[in-house]
């Protein structure tokens, strides 16, 4: 059956207004996960459009919704604390739009990291665990780890999704920070994936493929955060390897 979408307006407060946001839910959803998007591109991108697409294949519905710059058409993200607003009014409404399932949290690149922000300031209620999608671990150009200082407060699991060709997180200088996370953290590397997920010609696999198997690794995950209420069916078919 065709999943749900719904588009409306999400309330962050009567100083910062109102954004966009929508749900793409399959009826056999087990989990909902609150997805914010980078820094460069909103919520419609075709990358987060594919992404949800994949991630209702494996019954994760989606709630996503724009960061007020980008609802506003500016090109400047806005300070972190107007994003970490956005992310707790966003993660509010899912729990409301959620009607009993699991409740996740996380986004593409700066939308995963405010959301990681705002969990280690204060929990966001209800949620279980984040899904980091390309962590920005530090600028191009500018290797380092002080972006993930704050993780160590985050006390929820998470999983990061990442390329071995991004250039905003050196993958040698992430293995250890998720060392010291310990159990909480989960790493799931794509070969030759960059900041976007693309890849290279030679590699045989196409953007909305490498959805795909982003999608299946959040599945796993979930699995084992909060287990799905029922048997899921048979796995869309990706292309196993060893990615």
């Amino acid at each position: 059956m065709t999943p749900e979408t719904r588009e409306f307006q999400l309330s962050i407060g009567p100083r910062i207004g109102q954004v966009s946001a929508v749900l793409h839910r399959p009826v056999d959803s087990q989990w909902l996960l609150v997805l914010g998007h980078g820094a460069g591109a909103g919520m419609r991108h075709h990358f987060l459009e594919s992404l949800s697409a994949a991630l209702a294949a494996v019954r994760i519905a989606t709630l996503r919704y724009e960061f007020p710059y980008m609802e506003q058409g500016r090109k400047r993200p806005d300070v972190p604390p107007v994003l970490e607003a956005t992310v707790r009014a966003a993660v509010a409404a899912g729990g409301l739009l959620a009607e009993g399932l699991p409740l996740l949290a996380g986004g593409k690149s700066m939308g995963g990291r405010m959301t990681s922000r705002a969990q280690a300031a204060r929990p966001l209620h209800g949620v279980v665990g984040l899904v980091l999608v390309g962590f920005p671990l530090h600028p191009v150009g500018a290797p380092g780890t002080e972006r993930a200082d704050h993780l160590a407060d985050g006390h929820v699991p998470m999983l990061f999704l990442q390329g071995t060709r991004d250039r905003l997180a050196d993958p040698r200088l992430l293995a250890p920070v998720l060392d010291r996370l310990g159990a909480r953290a989960t790493l799931a590397e794509f070969r030759d994936a960059d900041h976007d997920f693309a890849l290279p010609v030679r590699s045989g696999w196409t953007r909305e493929e490498a959805c795909r198997w982003l999608a299946e690794q959040a599945a796993r995950w979930a699995e084992g955060v909060a287990p799905a209420r029922f048997d899921r069916a048979q796995p869309i078919d990706s292309k196993q390897d060893s990615r």
